[in-house]
């Protein structure tokens, strides 16, 4: 079944894409966004950290810099 517009009436705002957000959700994004970061990166470290062979159950690996 086609059907056919003829005619279409639409409004249409132009708006400034830096005031979409708030200060507040901006801030928010950001902190979810470093969080999400930082949880990978010890997410990383303990993958990291469960591959690396050690010389016994009572040997602790050193600690890396950074």
């Amino acid at each position: 079944m086609d059907v056919q517009i003829g005619e279409v009436v639409s409004t249409v705002r132009a708006v400034d894409g830096d005031s979409l957000l708030s200060p507040q959700a901006m801030d928010k994004i950001v902190r979810l966004v470093l969080q999400a970061v930082r949880d990978q990166e010890e997410h990383r470290k303990r993958v990291r950290a469960e591959q690396r062979i050690t010389s016994g159950v009572g040997h602790e690996p050193e600690e890396e810099g950074g």
